[in-house]
């Protein structure tokens, strides 16, 4: 019988897996469906730890009591608007305009669960985007990247390359604080 890693990554994203890869943790991945919907007058940093919280406890009922689990949730912040991710090429492109030469903030919520215990927080992250043109926007949803992703973009992109300069911690804005 194969053993399991003892990490168990309660995603999906193609991000995080690349995250803990570079880290070159062994994991296992378990998803699980937890339900996204904000809830009324829930603030973004109470919405992002509450599904980090989520799909931790879902995650670890079909892990081993030895595994740890640890699951994360992202969402874009600009000012009291919080940018999921876009329905449409029309919605990411209007998200892209909005952010487009301004500040906003990235929240994750990060929960890691073992034995029952749990613990959980959020890393916040101000992320300044560049004066990106129309035709850079128009490029980039064409590729269908920004359809997955809060905020309509990843700060990772090669080609669009949306971030101005930043400082804080590059790996939450990408979905997983390490």
């Amino acid at each position: 019988m194969k053993e399991r890693p003892i990490l168990v990554l309660a995603s999906n994203s193609p991000r995080r897996k690349d995250l803990l890869a570079l880290a070159g943790l062994p994991f296992e991945v378990i998803v699980s469906d937890t339900d996204e919907s904000l809830l009324a007058d829930e603030s973004p940093r109470d919405y992002v730890r509450r599904l980090a919280v989520a799909k931790a406890r879902a995650a670890s009922v079909r892990a081993d009591a030895s595994q740890v689990v640890v699951a994360a949730d992202t969402t874009v912040v600009d000012g009291n608007a919080i940018l999921g991710k876009p329905a449409n090429p029309s919605e990411a492109k209007r998200m892209l305009r909005q952010l487009r030469g301004r500040v906003h903030q990235v929240y994750t919520g990060i929960a890691v669960l073992r034995d029952g215990n749990l613990s959980a927080d959020v890393c916040v992250t101000n992320v300044p985007m560049r004066a990106y043109s129309d035709a850079e926007i128009e490029a980039y949803v064409a590729t269908g990247d920004p359809l997955d992703k809060a905020g309509a973009y990843a700060i990772q992109h090669a080609d669009f390359q949306p971030v101005a300069s930043m400082q804080g911690c590059y790996a939450s804005v990408m979905g997983l604080p390490l």
